[in-house]
């Protein structure tokens, strides 16, 4: 079977990776692909928004399972193309995206579900929003309702902050993203996301990982997409873990019974509070560095399940975990998530990937003509390791890192450190 996989990050690499494994395939097309996949995937040029154009290259191709990665093409419903056109897809059509493409939807079904959640309200007028800014005060989450790249999101601790925020959003920072305004509650504890493989009737849940958000140690500085992120989470206990799967199940029930149609990844965004599992967000695909740890610690056919996924038979694929621990440490180009220069060299790949557990994910990457590594994107490798404990892991994943270098590169130090601390480190 050829599969063509949509996107360009150290998500889309990593499933690349995973997919080259199984049995199943034959040849792997990614569009538009990066520095990584194209050692073991033929890297295409696509718009990967376009249905047609998708949904034209796989019927030419011989496509047997389309898969979407990011969340753009999801919301503009290049999956209901793709699977109107007779072709299986990894990826819910846009109906279902909506989870991830409006905040406030997500929120209203969260409400309409019962599901547990801060409060959250939406305005569309900037005055209005700071009247109830007055209202709530500080600390208070301001988001942007639309896609923003995952930075679209403050946490702010006093209203200043927060009225800034709100500013920035109606302003135009975040182009159309920014005309709805969300004002939620600030909710404590240590973060948590799980990961569910779903056709729209089974659930099936992945690994727990925990990401770190902020772009500088001690979880400071603006949110990023993600500078670093483990799998399992140790804090987690059985009885939230449980109370997270329940979310989730009850959430692909309750699209169900609205007539939506929801096959691929939910991912669910938790904070684990002293009242219990609570919602932040949903994602309507595989989280970006999260899938970066889960999916080397799948103990399946990754083929097998995303197509039972898409022709709805989930429920007869069996997959497992192993007990390896995996972490994955993000270098990213200096000034990031703000501006950074492009098109520096990077060396040492090859060198830290020969330290045993050792993958090194492309995120932001291309090829020079000559064939020269060069960066390509804010976030730019993803240096993975796997360790029979966490300890190992952790320092596999930053040994490979001390390997690399390019010119203004950075990345955190503290990957982990307070999972390894316990719980009581997030009270500091």
């Amino acid at each position: 079977m050829r599969i063509l996989v949509l996107g360009g990050g150290g998500r889309e690499h990593a499933i690349v990776v995973k997919l080259a494994e199984s049995v199943l395939v034959t040849d792997i097309h990614v569009a538009p692909g990066n520095g990584g996949t194209a050692g073991i995937a033929k890297n295409i040029s696509l718009d990967v928004e376009d249905g047609d154009a998708v949904a034209g290259y796989a019927l030419a191709n011989d496509v047997g399972l389309v898969v979407i990665g990011p969340e753009a093409p999801l919301v503009a419903g290049v999956a209901d193309v793709v699977r109107e056109a007779g072709i299986p897809v990894f990826g819910p059509g846009a109906s279902g995206a909506r989870l991830e493409g409006s905040k406030s939807f997500s929120k209203e079904l969260m409400a309409r579900h019962g599901l547990p959640a801060g409060f959250s309200s939406a305005f569309t007028d900037l005055e209005e929003a700071l009247g109830y800014l007055g209202e709530v005060s500080a600390p208070i989450v301001i988001k942007a309702d639309g896609l923003a790249a995952g930075k679209g999101v403050t946490v702010a601790m006093d209203v200043h902050t927060a009225r800034e925020a709100i500013k920035e959003c109606f302003e135009g920072r975040f182009g159309e993203a920014g005309n709805t305004v969300l004002v939620e509650e600030f909710l404590t504890g240590p973060e948590c996301s799980l990961l569910a493989f779903t056709d729209g009737i089974t659930v099936v849940p992945m690994a727990p990982a925990q990401d770190h958000k902020r772009a500088y140690e001690n979880d400071e500085g603006p949110n990023t997409g993600g500078m670093g992120v483990y799998s399992p989470v140790p804090i987690v206990t059985d009885a939230e873990y449980d109370a997270m799967l329940d979310v989730m199940e009850r959430t692909v029930a309750g699209l169900r019974s609205e007539g939506i149609d929801y096959r691929g990844v939910l991912y669910g965004g938790f904070i684990l509070t002293d009242e219990g599992p609570k919602l932040l967000e949903f994602n309507a695909r595989f989280g970006d560095p999260e899938t970066q740890v889960v999916l080397p610690r799948l103990d399946g056919d990754l083929a097998e399940i995303m197509l039972a996924c898409a022709e709805q038979r989930l429920a007869d694929v069996d997959l497992a975990w192993k007990p390896e621990w995996a972490v994955s440490v993000v270098i990213a180009s200096g000034g990031y998530p703000g501006e950074y220069k492009t098109g520096k060299m990077i060396l040492g790949v090859e060198r830290a990937a020969v330290i045993p557990g050792v993958t090194v994910y492309h995120a932001g990457t291309t090829l020079s003509a000559d064939g020269t590594l060069l960066t390509a994107g804010g976030r730019v490798l993803n240096v993975t390791a796997l360790g029979a404990s966490f300890a190992e892991a952790r320092q596999r994943a930053y040994d490979a890192v001390d390997c690399i270098t390019w010119e203004s590169m950075f990345f955190r130090t503290d990957i982990g450190a307070k999972a390894q601390r316990g719980r009581d480190a997030w009270k500091d």
